[in-house]
């Protein structure tokens, strides 16, 4: 069993790494979930990618894997609220509903898979 945690810990963690990568080679993409009452929004695309790569990083170094895959874990959970808009926006930011109503568990997913890297102690 454990050796399966392993494994979804370290696709999650090339996950993250290359989510957080895309902030750098797409921005353009990212500007429609960043909210227009935010200020610097691509100070805020650059600054989540940045965070995404250095999560998934340190989700592959025992060390800090465990506290990684807590922070993943807010991260997502402070994402949720954009997923959740998309889904009922009448223009969803990814693209088209069926996207939205696609990236919306997978959102739940990446949510419970790090809370149980978190618990067991990644």
């Amino acid at each position: 069993m454990k050796l399966i945690w392993n494994i979804l810990k370290v696709l999650l963690a090339v996950f993250m790494i290359y989510a957080g990568s895309q902030h750098f080679i797409n921005p353009d993409f990212f500007n429609p979930f960043v909210p227009d009452v935010l200020v610097f929004k691509t100070a805020i695309i650059y600054g989540s990618g940045i965070l995404e790569v250095g999560l998934g990083i340190l989700l592959l170094v025992p060390k800090f894997a465990s506290k990684a895959a807590l922070a993943i874990f807010v991260l997502m959970l402070l994402f949720l609220p954009i997923h959740l808009w998309d889904v009922f926006s009448d223009t969803p930011a990814i693209g088209s509903h069926q996207a939205a109503l696609i990236r919306l568990p997978m959102q739940l997913v990446l949510i419970a898979l790090s809370f149980k890297l978190y618990k067991t102690n990644a």
